[in-house]
């Protein structure tokens, strides 16, 4: 049976991973596929797929673009969530802050440079017309815990997260949500390690079909508000708003978008180059 590594982060987004896998329909294709939870986000999978520690990322378009660009050997294989993600802005619900502006100057907390907290705060930036150098700082905080206790020790000022994955500690008063940054692209793609593609390609997409074949019908699965609810601790009405605004896709990602992602992230200085699409992604 070939064993086969993926990582992404251990939120609601992934469901579709975790039905598969315990519906044994890797297993059934001879595949032994081991989900690695990446509570760092797309920064620490960047450097999993860079050390080989796993062959397959679900990460965010922007961050894996920037980081095949900075020399990660691998490409993309398909957009998996094809809507924006919409990253609330928060900030410890005992500070004076009440609007985007009043964080003008502060210090942003991101879980690592190339992060999407890291690339989103300079979204969110450039959308307040900031000057990014004087406008922008930065404490590394590592993953939403670290958030937590970096912005309640006053650490730094404000973070930015998936919305609906931190509405649990907005509910719990720990932090304030001041306004939203959805993302100007669809917000994760599969990656995967060239050295894997040249070598497991029959592996790769039959991994690929499952994957697709769960999510195209995702939305239709018997009780499926409820089961993420109860799975990710979050009230069933933000479940159903997430399902709501949420698509997922089966298709590569297309060509337009990645130059759109390409000239706004060099614009902000965060990659030196716009590279050819067929650097980036890989045909199937």
């Amino acid at each position: 049976m070939k064993q086969v590594n993926i990582g992404g982060v251990p939120e609601h987004f992934n469901l579709a991973w975790y039905l598969t896998l315990k519906n044994g329909e890797y297993k059934d294709k001879n595949i032994n596929l081991r989900w690695h939870d990446y509570y760092g986000g797309t920064g620490a999978m960047c450097k999993g797929l860079r050390n080989g520690d796993i062959d397959i990322a679900v990460i965010l378009t922007e961050g894996i673009i920037k980081d095949i660009i900075a020399g990660n050997p691998s490409k993309i294989v398909q957009t998996f969530v094809q809507t924006p993600l919409v990253w609330g802005i928060h900030v410890a619900h005992n500070t004076p802050y009440k609007t985007i502006d009043d964080l003008k100057g502060t210090k942003a907390a991101i879980s690592r440079y190339g992060s999407g907290s890291h690339l989103m705060a300079y979204i969110n930036a450039e959308n307040e017309n900031w000057n990014l150098k004087k406008d922008l700082n930065f404490e590394v905080i590592k993953n939403l815990d670290g958030a937590v206790k970096g912005l309640t020790a006053g650490d730094a000022d404000y973070f930015l997260w998936e919305k609906f994955t931190t509405k649990p500690l907005v509910d719990d008063g720990v932090f304030r949500r001041i306004g939203n940054c959805p993302s100007p692209w669809p917000c994760f793609v599969i990656a995967v390690r060239e050295a894997f593609i040249e070598n497991n390609k029959a592996e790769l997409d039959t991994i690929l079909d499952i994957i697709n074949n769960t999510t195209s019908d995702f939305k239709d699965i018997p009780s499926i508000d409820n089961t993420i609810a109860n799975r990710y601790e979050q009230k069933l009405e933000d479940v159903q708003d997430w399902l709501s605004i949420t698509e997922w896709s089966q298709n590569q990602i297309e060509k337009d978008t990645v130059m759109h992602v390409q000239k706004e992230l060099f614009a902000l200085n965060i990659i030196p180059e716009i590279v050819d699409f067929s650097r980036l992604t890989h045909k199937l």
